[in-house]
């Protein structure tokens, strides 16, 4: 299994200036290869990534683009990774692009990236690093201080140096075996989780937990400085008689109180985020880790965010996020997952009788059933999810282990030995039992990878 733990570099003001260097070498690269790429197409070729990074170590230490003042190869100064992997991962944007056109789903070229609006990394091969207690080796620079220790005992496949503010990290991708990559549960609950905006989870036994809400209790600090940021900006165009969108190739002269006012500003987002993903970390492994058996919503999250009043505080709550991490620490915890339908109605079946309320409206909260039930919107949608995680748990462990081709769709040994699996649970308006499930008890399953 691949993780990937990420530590904060301490690192000193030499150490910083290589990092923003060598991010600039691979923003740089990236450019001139998107660019030769173009090129290459428009002339009837067929670009590759191999050709290209060959094509670039012809010039790289030769052309007067990559000189110095002095007539220097500036790139011998930034260890060799940080322009080599730009053009596997421009390949691999580009087949991503094709892919999606393909799909028929809306798909976007690689972009030129630019200083200042992009995101600052660079990679570093998983031979040219290694970690000597709280200190991470690199190449060039020798030692840098750890916030913490590497967690994850296994082998090392890769490494990552980007920024986020001010501050540096170091996110370290490790292949662990299964035995040590497996987590102990410390429950056999089943649990089903229905996520909103008014609380961010509400599990089935009535338990309602509340989303910090980062960027609604930010949003006051967050336009104050943003105004900052922006009247500098205005003022540097007017300095330089720019009127309107500033020209292609016109880089605009930068203050300090300037640059002073743009980390201010990143600080504050990176702060939002760190404090949302907190919480869905924490949340998402109390989860796995105390239940055998998850059950949630497949949500459409892109269609959900096209509702601009409520796009903000869907956003700042972080659906997908959660499923993201539910679905590799399901794996971890040997947690069964459960996706439910994105048609399913759980909000709209009685968790008693199982009568379907068509009627229900977005704006009810509560409702009460024919059969005289009462039912809070999120809490009788939990219920609902717990007895589809209930119903696919024991149909998973109602078979021999033997069966798991069968079961999943799959090869033989084509299944996680960690467990883990995500079954989507298909709704169909026909004949149903209480807890909303088909009449034959079909699931359709197949293993998380």
């Amino acid at each position: 299994m691949l993780l990937s733990h990420r530590i904060r570099l301490e690192a000193t003001s030499e150490q910083r200036d290589y990092f923003a260097r060598a991010a600039g070498t691979a923003r740089k690269v990236w450019n001139w290869a998107l660019a030769e790429w173009q090129r290459q197409t428009a002339l009837g070729q067929r670009p590759d990534a191999m050709k290209l990074k060959k094509q670039f170590n012809g010039i790289k230490y030769a052309h007067p683009d990559w000189l110095d003042a002095e007539s220097k190869p500036w790139l011998r100064t930034i260890h060799r990774d940080a322009h080599a992997q730009p053009f596997a991962h421009l390949q691999r944007a580009w087949r991503r692009y094709v892919e999606q056109r393909q799909a028929g789903k809306k798909a976007y070229p690689p972009t030129f990236k630019l200083k200042g609006r992009c995101r600052d990394s660079f990679y570093i091969a998983n031979d040219k690093i290694r970690f000597e207690g709280k200190c991470a080796v690199l190449p060039k620079i020798g030692e840098v201080l750890l916030a913490e220790v590497l967690r994850l005992p296994g082998k090392i496949m890769g490494a990552c140096v980007s920024r986020e503010a001010d501050h540096w990290y170091l996110a370290v991708q490790v292949k662990l075996p299964e035995q040590l990559a497996r987590l102990q549960r410390q429950g056999d609950g089943v649990v089903g989780v229905d996520l909103g905006v008014s609380a961010a989870a509400v599990l089935s036994s009535g338990e309602k937990i509340a989303a910090p809400r980062p960027l609604r209790a930010s949003q006051r600090r967050l336009r104050i400085r943003s105004r900052r940021h922006a009247r500098k900006l205005k003022a540097a165009k007017a300095g330089a008689g720019i009127t309107g969108a500033i020209p292609k190739g016109v880089r605009l002269p930068v203050s300090r109180n300037r640059k002073k006012d743009a980390r201010a500003l990143a600080r504050l987002h990176a702060h939002i985020m760190h404090v949302r993903t907190d919480f869905i970390h924490k949340l998402t492994t109390r989860l796995c880790r105390e239940n055998q058996a998850v059950a949630i919503e497949d949500l459409n999250v892109s269609g959900m965010l096209a509702n601009h009043r409520l796009a903000r505080a869907i956003a700042d709550v972080g659906f997908y996020e959660i499923r993201r991490q539910l679905q590799y620490k399901a794996q971890r915890y040997n947690t069964l997952l459960v996706l439910a339908d994105r048609w399913y109605p759980s909000s709209k079946l009685c968790s008693t009788c199982g009568a379907h309320y068509i009627g229900l409206k977005l704006g009810e909260r509560n409702w009460i059933c024919a059969c005289g039930a009462r039912h809070d919107r999120d809490v009788n949608a939990a219920v609902n999810l717990q007895r589809l995680a209930t119903g696919a748990l024991v149909a998973r462990m109602a078979l021999p282990e033997a069966s798991h081709a069968a079961m999943y769709g799959t090869a033989a040994g084509a299944v996680p030995a960690a467990g883990g699996k995500v079954t989507p649970v298909r709704y169909e308006h026909g004949q149903q039992d209480g807890s909303g499930q088909e009449e034959n008890g079909a699931h359709l399953c197949a293993p998380f990878r």
